[in-house]
C-alpha cells in the first residue's frame, strides 16, 4: 500500500523528500532520523511526514496515543503593564473572555487592516501582565514584525522563545501515559479542563489543547529536555507521528490550516471563523474591525463528502444550486473510508445540499455536510 495516499500535497510546497542543510531543524531532528522518518520541507523546516505508515500513525492517535514534534511553531511571551490592552487591539477575539482563569487559552485570528488573516493563533493568559501566544511556523517571522509594529503605543515586551520546544501528545490514552512517564507533572496538570494550561515551572507548560480532535496535551519545555521526554513517551507506547497523520486528523476534526483554508486575502467570515471574531465591546477597536463591520466578505464554509470513488484535493471546483465554490482542503479519510474536505461556497449553501466536484475533468457527485467529521474517535457523518 502507498502509505502516503492520504497526504494533502499543498501542505508540502516543495513536495519531494529531502535533506538540506539550508532548512531549519528542531531539537528532535536527530530523533526523527533515528526512527527512519521520511523528511520534507515544511515552511522552511525539515520535518517528518511519517515514520513508516501514515495510516497507522493516524489510527494510533484515534485509538491510543501519538506524539508530534511541533517545535517549529513559535511560543512568544508578551509581558508588561500594557499586555492586556495590546492583545485586545491585536487580535479579533477578545482576551477579556479568559482573564478569570490563569492558564486559560483563546483561539483567534490576527488580522491586517483589510481584515485578512495574517495568522491564526492561540493566546494563553497567566496574569494581567503575563501572556503567551503560539504562532504558526510559516508565519512566525512576519507575525513578530507585525506584533512589534502594533505594540508601539503599548508598554509591552515581546519575546520569541527560541529556547523552547513543543510536542503534542494526542489520543484517548495520551494523558494517562504522560503521567506514567512524568508523574511529577500530574498534580499540576491532571485536572486541566480543555483549553487550559498549567505552568509546571517558568519554562515548562502543559496545555490541554491539540489539533487532532482527540483528547491530549501540548507540552512546551526547554529544548534541552525535549529529547528525553520524546524517548520516554515512545518507550511507554506512544506512536511517533508525522505531518501526514497530523493533516488527516485535523481535517477530520474540522480544523483549519493556515495557508490552505485561509490566508491574508481571506476574512474570517469566509473560512468558518465568525465565532473567533468578538464585536460585543464597541469600544474595542482591534485591527481589521472597521472593514469587518463596513465591508465584510462572507461565504458558506462547510464540509463536503464525495459520494463516488476519488479523492478531493485543494482548489478543485465545486458546483451546485447555490453557485460555484472551491475545495480548500481535501483528503481520503482513514477513519471514515471515503473522501472528505472543506469547501468555500456562496452564502446560502447548506449542509445536505447535493453538489458536484470536478476531478480530472469529470464531475463527481458529493454532498455538503456539517463540520467536524470525526471527534473523540467517533464518526459524526455516515
Amino acid at each position: 500500500m502507498n502509505t502516503h495516499v492520504y497526504v494533502t500535497p499543498i501542505l508540502f510546497a516543495k513536495g519531494a523528500l529531502l535533506s538540506s542543510a539550508s532548512l531549519k531543524h528542531t531539537a528532535l531532528y536527530q530523533a526523527h532520523l533515528d526512527l527512519n522518518a521520511k523528511m520534507v520541507d515544511f515552511g522552511g523546516w525539515e520535518m517528518p511526514i511519517s515514520y513508516g505508515s501514515q495510516i497507522e500513525e493516524h489510527h494510533a492517535v484515534r485509538k491510543n496515543a501519538g506524539i508530534f514534534d511541533v517545535s517549529h511553531m513559535l511560543n512568544v511571551d508578551i509581558i508588561g503593564d500594557g499586555a492586556y490592552e495590546f492583545l485586545r487591539h491585536l487580535i479579533a477575539n477578545d482576551v477579556s473572555k479568559i482573564t478569570g482563569t490563569p492558564g486559560k487559552a483563546l483561539y483567534s485570528c490576527m488580522l491586517n487592516e483589510q481584515a485578512g488573516i495574517i495568522d491564526d493563533l492561540i493566546v494563553y493568559f497567566f496574569s494581567e501582565n503575563k501572556w503567551r501566544v503560539v504562532v504558526n511556523a510559516g508565519t512566525a517571522e512576519k507575525d513578530l514584525v507585525w506584533m512589534k509594529m502594533q505594540s508601539a503605543d503599548y508598554n509591552v515586551v515581546i519575546t520569541p522563545r527560541f529556547d523552547l520546544s513543543m510536542v503534542a501528545v494526542q489520543g484517548p490514552k495520551a494523558r494517562e501515559i504522560l503521567w506514567q512517564v512524568r508523574p511529577e507533572w500530574k498534580a499540576s496538570a491532571e485536572n486541566l479542563s480543555p483549553f487550559v494550561a498549567a505552568l509546571i515551572n517558568d519554562d515548562t507548560m502543559v496545555a490541554r489543547t491539540g489539533y487532532t480532535g482527540e483528547d491530549g496535551v501540548e507540552i512546551v519545555l526547554p529544548s534541552h529536555d525535549v529529547v528525553k521526554l520524546w524517548e520516554d513517551l515512545i518507550a511507554a507506547g506512544v506512536q511517533a507521528s508525522g505531518l501526514g497523520a497530523r493533516d488527516t486528523l485535523r481535517l477530520e476534526a474540522g480544523m483549519n490550516l493556515y495557508g490552505q483554508d485561509m490566508n491574508e486575502d481571506t476574512q474570517p467570515y469566509q473560512a468558518g471563523l465568525a465565532w473567533t471574531v468578538s464585536l460585543k465591546d464597541e469600544s474595542r477597536q482591534f485591527v481589521g474591525r472597521k472593514i469587518l463591520e463596513e465591508l465584510p466578505v462572507r461565504n458558506a464554509f462547510l464540509g463536503i463528502k464525495l459520494l463516488d470513488r476519488g479523492v478531493m484535493r485543494a482548489h478543485m471546483k465545486v458546483r451546485g444550486e447555490s453557485g460555484e465554490g472551491e475545495i480548500t482542503s481535501g483528503t481520503m479519510s482513514p477513519s471514515l473510508g471515503f473522501s472528505v474536505g472543506f469547501v468555500r461556497m456562496p452564502e446560502g449553501a447548506k449542509a445536505g445540499d447535493s453538489v458536484e466536484v470536478e476531478i480530472r475533468g469529470k464531475w463527481i457527485p458529493a454532498v455538503l455536510t456539517t463540520l467536524p467529521f470525526v471527534r473523540n474517535g467517533k464518526a459524526l457523518i455516515a
